[in-house]
């Protein structure tokens, strides 16, 4: 069993302090449901574990099966295990697909391998996505719906196989179908191997990824933690009970 620990921790972007005590275990083997106003630190708390720069960790501690991960660059945190699916996924120019996808796969892998040896991976992974195959040739997300830019997100996730997979709104954008087809894949992790950490708005879409725990972050704080029942309750009241909870 693996288990990602986050312990006290503060995140200040520009001076601002937006994230402001936030403690939560995850582990293997377990779905969290991350949910909150916007603007409130559910973003910032995903890309404080995965590295991002910009956002500085002031006080507290991230672990990775307890070995501090604070010092690793965000290559060094994706080679150990974490990924993170953006909610606005990059555009990179001059560079295809397949060659991003083989090259992100070699980089997390001992072996290096031509693109020939893992083309048919992709292919299956992109054929459960219904992800057009012609897109694999093009520049990453050059020119991509948002819904097709989110389902590049998770094919990514599938070839690189992470330990714990950050999960930013990757709902947002996707009509009815291809919500459908990103959560049958998502429910196809092996959860045995893996966790998941997910921020979303929509009950629609927890009712097709049932999380297995979900915590409500108010002000820079989970204020709130729970079982289904919290996306339940949300879904019908709103936040303004949480924020008095938190007043």
């Amino acid at each position: 069993m693996h288990k990602i620990e986050i312990i006290n921790l503060h995140v200040s972007i520009e001076e601002k302090e937006i994230l402001k005590g936030v403690n939560l275990v995850v582990n293997s083997g377990e779905i969290h449901a991350l949910m909150g106003p916007n603007g409130n630190g559910k973003s910032t708390l995903l890309m404080a574990i995965m590295g991002h720069p910009k956002y500085e960790i002031t006080k507290g501690d991230i672990l990775l099966d307890g070995q501090s991960i604070l010092e690793m660059s965000v290559d060094e945190r994706s080679k150990a295990g974490l990924f993170l699916a953006m909610q606005n996924p990059q555009t990179i120019p001059g560079v295809s697909n397949l060659e991003f996808l083989k090259y992100a796969f070699n980089s997390h892998s001992d072996e290096k391998h031509k693109l020939k040896d893992i083309i048919q991976d992709i292919r299956t992974n992109a054929n459960q996505l219904d992800f057009d195959l012609n897109m694999l040739k093009r520049f990453v997300n050059d020119g991509f719906s948002g819904g097709e830019k989110k389902k590049n997100e998770i094919l990514q996730l599938k070839m690189l196989n992470p330990i714990f997979s950050l999960i930013d709104e990757i709902d947002s954008g996707l009509d009815v179908d291809a919500l459908e087809i990103v959560s049958k894949n998502l429910n196809s992790i092996d959860l045995t191997k893996q966790g998941l950490l997910i921020v979303s708005h929509y009950d629609r879409f927890f009712k097709q990824v049932k999380p297995t725990h979900a915590h409500v972050i108010i002000n820079g704080k989970i204020i709130k933690s729970g079982g289904i029942e919290l996306v339940d309750k949300i879904n019908k009241e709103g936040y303004n009970w949480a924020k008095e909870v938190n007043a």
